[in-house]
C-alpha cells in the first residue's frame, strides 16, 4: 500500500483548470519530483499535499488516513518554500526550534532535536548566527532543518534551489539528496529544471497542462519520453516530422523522401510521426561516412563539451560530443552525422512546429 495516495485530485479557479485528474502512488521513504514548465499545476498540486489550497475533487490520503479537507497544522508536514522564509530577528537555532516550540515540545527535547538537526545539514557551529550573515546555500540548509525537525511524515519542497547561484545549485542538489536518503522521509519536490529532477528523485512526474504526462525513472523517462513534448522538455533533442514506413520486420520514417532506419511497433503505415534524437547520440564523421551529410553551422565551446548546429537535408541538427582536448571541425566544414537506429524515438502525431 502507497504511503501518500493522490486520487483523481483536481483544482478549478472558477472556469480555468489548473490540475485535473491528478493520480499518484508514492511509497515511503520515496523522492518524487512534480517537474514542468510554469503554469503546469506542479506547486498547485503541491500546495493541495500542504493543506494550503483545497481540492475541488478528488481525494489526498496519507498513510490509509484520509487528509483531502484537513487544515495544514494537523496534517504534520514539513514544508520548504522557495523563499526560505527565515525569520530574520531569530538565530539559526531559535528559525529550526520553531516548529517545535508551536508544538510545546519540552526545552530539553527541543535543543536535542535542533542540535541534531542542525549536525543533520552540517550547520552546527552556525547556530547562534542570524540569517543576513548566512550564504544563500546555508539559508537553504537552514530552511531544511526547519522543515525536518518536526519529524514530518512527507517533506514537500517548492522550488527550494532556484534562488542559488549555478555552481552552489548544483552543489546543493547532491546535498539534499543526501540529506534525505540519510533521514529517509518521503520527500516531493517541485521544480522546471530538467537536471534538478533527473539528478536527485527516484520517479520524476512530468506536467504540461494540469495534466501527468509520463510518471517514470529518470532514466527511462529521458531515454524513453512519451511523447514529443517531454522528449523536448527533458534535455536536448533534435525533432524531425516525418511519416512511418514498413518493410516486412523492419520500418523507417520517409522525410521528404529520405528514409531513416527505425523501430515503432505500434505505428500504422503512413501514420505521421515525429522523430527525437538526442545530441549526444550522434556522432560526427568524416562528410560521406555517416548516415547523413551536413555543413557545421556553428560551434559553441562548452568545456566539457562541444556543442554544434548542423544543417542537412533534414534540417538543422544539434550534435554534442565530449571535450578531447584536439580542436573539432570548424564552422562551415562538411561532416557526416552517425548514430545507432535504437537511439531514435518515434513518436505518433507531428508534434513538429512549422
Amino acid at each position: 500500500m502507497a504511503f501518500l495516495t493522490l486520487e483523481g485530485v483536481s483544482k478549478e479557479f472558477g472556469p480555468f483548470t489548473a490540475v485535473r485528474d491528478f493520480n499518484l502512488e508514492i511509497d515511503k521513504g520515496e523522492f518524487v519530483s512534480l517537474l514542468g514548465p510554469s503554469g503546469c499545476g506542479k506547486t498547485t498540486t503541491l500546495q493541495m499535499v500542504a493543506g494550503l489550497v483545497e481540492p475541488t475533487r478528488g481525494r489526498i490520503s496519507l498513510d490509509g488516513r484520509d487528509i483531502t479537507h484537513e487544515k495544514p497544522n494537523r496534517r504534520g508536514l514539513g514544508v520548504v518554500f522557495q523563499s526560505y522564509a527565515l525569520f530574520p530577528h531569530m538565530t539559526v537555532a531559535q528559525n529550526v526550534a520553531f516548529g517545535l516550540e508551536m508544538r510545546r515540545v519540552p526545552q530539553a527535547q527541543r535543543t536535542e532535536r535542533v542540535r541534531d538537526a542542525l549536525s543533520l545539514v552540517q550547520l552546527s557551529s552556525f547556530a547562534d548566527r542570524f540569517p543576513r550573515q548566512l550564504s544563500g546555500g546555508q539559508r537553504q540548509r537552514v530552511a531544511i532543518a526547519r522543515a525536518l525537525v518536526i519529524a514530518p511524515p512527507v517533506l514537500l519542497l517548492d522550488e527550494p534551489l532556484s534562488n542559488l547561484d549555478a555552481k552552489l545549485r548544483e552543489e546543493m542538489q547532491f546535498e539534499l539528496r543526501r540529506i534525505q536518503r540519510k533521514v529517509g522521509t518521503t520527500t516531493i519536490m517541485v521544480t522546471h529544471d530538467q537536471a534538478e529532477a533527473l539528478s536527485i528523485s527516484d520517479r520524476v512526474v512530468v506536467m504540461e497542462t494540469g495534466r501527468m504526462t509520463q510518471v517514470d525513472a529518470p532514466y527511462r523517462l529521458y531515454e524513453q519520453p512519451s511523447n514529443a513534448f517531454i522528449s523536448s522538455f527533458v534535455g536536448k533533442t533534435n525533432l524531425i516530422a516525418g511519416t512511418w514506413r514498413r518493410d516486412g520486420a523492419s520500418g523507417a520514417v520517409d522525410v521528404n523522401g529520405f528514409l531513416l532506419e527505425a523501430a515503432a511497433p505500434e505505428i500504422v503505415a503512413g501514420e505521421p510521426v515525429t522523430l527525437s534524437i538526442r545530441p549526444e547520440k550522434i556522432l560526427l564523421r568524416t562528410a560521406g561516412a555517416g548516415r547523413l551529410d551536413g555543413r557545421i553551422a556553428s560551434r559553441f565551446f562548452l568545456g566539457s563539451q562541444w556543442l554544434f548546429t548542423v544543417e542537412t537535408p533534414l534540417g538543422t541538427m544539434t550534435v554534442s560530443t565530449p571535450n578531447q582536448g584536439d580542436e573539432p571541425p570548424k564552422e562551415g566544414s562538411p561532416v557526416g552525422l552517425d548514430w545507432a537506429p535504437s537511439n531514435l524515438r518515434i513518436m505518433p502525431g507531428n508534434a513538429v512546429a512549422a
